[in-house]
């Protein structure tokens, strides 16, 4: 269904999160124009759903009141949004531009300049939750970018996600997110080393998760992960090659600020060897590889 009084979306990305975000946009009853690479089952059921495809960045602009992208890494957005193609490119005045993927707080602001000189707005808005957030709608989104198009965009956000704050102008949302991948990355590696502990002490895992998760160590991390981990099941729900671009950013972000992170450097030290050993596309619960 569609209701002609809600905002036309388009969105680009339809990938493990991409795609059950643009679906409850759908069933929302937005009009829905979606671009991807390449089109496959995840656009095709979309396409069934009676979204609309767009051949180009700037067809999708043109085509929308509300643009979203959630794209792989910061040369992805960068060029989707300013290539000769780009969303800018096709994008008429007034347009909201969206980039909800995890990307360089310096681009995110770069992007906003580049949208205003377009008369258009642009919002930072990176998301957490992983692929079940995304599912649920439940994903917790930080927003950068000005006020008036933050209060635009909520109602848009508020198909998507549970816990939706607008933390500054623009930059603001990806810096925020880089302080949850620090968290994130710390909380991982604890997991997996509590977990190879126990398992080297003689006990049972799945009793060791029950028994932390209810206290001060429990966690998603712990509750999610932990018994994947346990199963040697690395199949991913967010991929060390994506995380690993994450901690590059918050690595180069700290340097700037001139911050030590040690935590943050073993971590991203542990997944480097894990994407040389097991690949980049397993997910991030198979740093417990490492401790074997």
């Amino acid at each position: 269904m569609s209701n002609d009084t809600l905002p036309r979306i388009g969105f680009m990305g339809i990938g493990i999160m991409g795609a059950p975000m643009a679906g409850h946009l759908r069933a929302a009853g937005h009009p829905l124009t979606i671009a991807n690479r390449s089109r496959g089952p995840r656009v095709q059921a979309l396409l069934d759903a009676g979204a609309q495809w767009a051949e180009t960045p700037a067809a999708l602009a043109a085509a929308s009141d509300v643009v979203i992208t959630i794209l792989g890494f910061p040369q992805d957005v960068e060029q989707v949004w300013l290539g000769a193609d780009g969303l800018l490119a096709g994008a008429r005045p007034g347009t909201l531009l969206v980039d909800m993927t995890t990307s360089s707080p310096r681009l995110a602001a770069q992007l906003a300049q580049a949208a205003a000189t377009k008369g258009c707005a642009a919002l930072d808005a990176p998301v957490s939750g992983g692929e079940p957030g995304a599912r649920n709608a439940a994903l917790s989104i930080m927003v950068g970018g000005e006020a008036a198009a933050f209060a635009r965009a909520e109602p848009v956000f508020a198909r998507m996600g549970k816990s939706i704050r607008h933390m500054g102008g623009p930059g603001a949302g990806q810096h925020t997110k880089m302080a949850n991948q620090i968290a994130i990355a710390s909380a991982v590696m604890g997991v997996a080393e509590a977990l190879s502990y126990a398992r080297r002490a003689g006990l049972d895992g799945e009793s060791v998760v029950a028994a932390l998760a209810p206290g001060a160590a429990g966690s998603t991390q712990l509750t999610v992960l932990g018994p994947k981990m346990l199963a040697g099941d690395f199949a991913p729900g967010f991929m060390v090659k994506h995380f690993l671009k994450d901690l590059g950013i918050a690595v180069a972000e700290a340097e700037a600020m001139g911050l030590a992170l040690p935590g943050l450097a073993q971590s991203r030290k542990l997944f480097e060897r894990i994407a040389g050993e097991l690949g980049g596309d397993v997910g991030t619960q198979a740093i417990i590889a490492a401790y074997r």
